[in-house]
């Protein structure tokens, strides 16, 4: 019985280490790859509602306005990285009023990527 019960704690982490190498390889770090073109129609799709076309933002959902991207207090802010947006978009923002669409499956993982990419083209700079 003890052999049996080691064998299944095993079992069981070696299915815990393989699911977990497998979600941290399919995670995406780092400068976006993504597309713009691409991202523009997901961003026309979803996103000019609370960030509007030109990507100025300001619209208050709850606490503070939606960023501008063409403003360099957001460009340059340090926060403000590829992995940040990539978490906004995927997990959303409760407080500001984010939408987590990654998480609810509206958006792809690889729209997430063009998404970001579109933002940079909206950008005053183009900071990774």
């Amino acid at each position: 019985m003890v052999v049996r019960n080691a064998l299944k704690a095993v079992a069981a982490a070696l299915v815990a280490v393989t699911v977990l190498s497998a979600v941290s390889a399919f995670a995406v770090t780092g400068p976006s790859k993504g597309n713009a073109a691409e991202g523009k129609k997901i961003f026309t799709a979803k996103c000019v509602a609370c960030h509007k076309a030109d990507g100025t933002g300001g619209v208050k959902l709850t606490g503070k306005p939606t960023p501008n991207w063409k403003d360099q207090k957001y460009v340059n802010d340090p926060k403000w990285t590829d992995d940040f947006l990539r978490d906004c978009i995927t997990n959303g923002k409760i407080q500001s009023g984010m939408v987590a669409w990654g998480k609810n499956g509206q958006v792809k993982p690889a729209d997430i990527e063009n998404l970001i990419a579109y933002i940079h083209t909206l950008a005053a700079t183009k900071k990774k």
